[in-house]
This record gives C-alpha cells, sequence and structure tokens, in this order.
C-alpha cells in the first residue's frame, strides 16, 4: 500500500479522490488545514503529498516551501488556479509536477506512481524499478543513463528534466517555454528547440533518427518514455 498526504479544503473532491486511489493500492489522508499538516509530516510518514494552492489561513505556495525546506518528499501541486506564474513559481520552490483543476483522477493516479517511480520508493514493484533506464538527481542538476552520467547544457538539461518529471505525458512547445528558465520566444521563432531536442536525441539514444525515448508527437509536442 502506498500512502500519501493531501492538503485539500474541499473535502468533497478529496473524498472522491481518495475513494479512487484507494482502488489502485494508494491510501490518503486529507488534511483540510495546512498547519495539521506540517505538524502530521513530522511524526507521520508519507511518501507523496498532493497540494492545494487555495487554502484556509496559509497560502499554498508558502506550505509548498515549508515542506520542501524540511521534509524530502515529492509534492503534486494539485490546483484550480490558472495564474501561469504560480504554476513557475510551485516548480521552482521544488514541486515535482502541477496539475490542474478539473482533471480526471485517473491522471492523477498515473502521476503519483510515475513520481514514486523516479523516487526509487520500495513500495513500488521492483519490475517497475528495474525499467528505469534514467535517473533525475535535482539537487546536483544531473542526469544518469544506467548509472552513468551524460553531460548536459544548460538548455538540454532544462528541457530533458522537464520530460523525466512528466514521464509518459505529452509536452507541447508551449509549456516548455512556459517552465524553462532559459528558452524564450526567440528560441520558439527560431526553431532552436528542436536543435536542442536533436542534441539531447544524440545524447540518449541508440539511433536519434528513430528515437526510443524521447518522441516527438505530430502536432502536439514531445513525449518522454523511460523504459
Amino acid at each position: 500500500m502506498i500512502h500519501i498526504a493531501m492538503v485539500e479544503d474541499d473535502l468533497e473532491l478529496a473524498d472522491v479522490l481518495t475513494q479512487y486511489l484507494k482502488k489502485y493500492n494508494i491510501e490518503v489522508t486529507n488534511y483540510e488545514e495546512p498547519f495539521l499538516a506540517l505538524s502530521s509530516l513530522k511524526i507521520n510518514k508519507y511518501e507523496l503529498i498532493i497540494l492545494d494552492l487555495t487554502l484556509p489561513g496559509m497560502d499554498g505556495l508558502d506550505v509548498c516551501k515549508a515542506i520542501v525546506k524540511d521534509f524530502d518528499i515529492p509534492i503534486i501541486i494539485s490546483s484550480a488556479r490558472s495564474d501561469i506564474t504560480d504554476k513557475v513559481t510551485a516548480l521552482q520552490l521544488g514541486a515535482d509536477d502541477y496539475l490542474p483543476k478539473p482533471y480526471d483522477p485517473r491522471e492523477l493516479e498515473v502521476r503519483i506512481k510515475t513520481i514514486l517511480r523516479r523516487f526509487n520508493h520500495s513500495t513500488l514493484d521492483k519490475k517497475d524499478q528495474n525499467k528505469l533506464l534514467f535517473n533525475l538527481n535535482i539537487d546536483k542538476k544531473e542526469i544518469t543513463k544506467n548509472g552513468k552520467f551524460i553531460k548536459f547544457t544548460a538548455a538540454e538539461y532544462e528541457v530533458l528534466s522537464l520530460m523525466l518529471k512528466r514521464e509518459g505525458f505529452v509536452i507541447s512547445r508551449e509549456d516548455i517555454f512556459e517552465n524553462s528558465d532559459l528558452l524564450h520566444s526567440d528560441y520558439e521563432n527560431s526553431g532552436s528547440l528542436a536543435v536542442i531536442i536533436n542534441r539531447i536525441r544524440h545524447k540518449i539514444e541508440e539511433n536519434p533518427k528513430k528515437p526510443k525515448f524521447l518522441q516527438t508527437i505530430r502536432g502536439m509536442g514531445y513525449k518522454f518514455t523511460n523504459e
């Protein structure tokens, strides 16, 4: 059983997600009050946190900052806020993913297990762990393949680390630009993103012309598969 904490003051939504995730062997403990959640983390062990941003008494971004500072635990932001600034800030603070409401609970379940696989939690099936070829070390800003360090430029690291965080999901070009401190509209206009993708493929693929890991999804963007 995977044990996660949720900080969500919408009790109806929390109950729906709790019941759904339980079917996939994920046990959820919900906290309506952010201060209670932070206190609980000092006593209870959770493998992941689902965090809303609009909370009573304390803004979710401040909660995120406090969790990252004091605990080594992955965070998925689950928020109805549409401001891109909130999304960028949350990811810069150390959140591992940002899921805008409303969303299909199935997507949340997949993202939870994807993130946990990356963090190598013992609760995951060993077969899933053995499939993990690429590993992202956020603190060292390093990416390894089969345990071997690969040297990337800053821009290449930004793009590939985002791909690893969103493994299995299609990421649009726009989403890449929005989540990058280095890339900007000039890259889009000049086609430099395609150049960066091509350079990454030459470093991680056996055959860059027929990529297995970093795939182009025509008309939609890119998708990374870590197996």
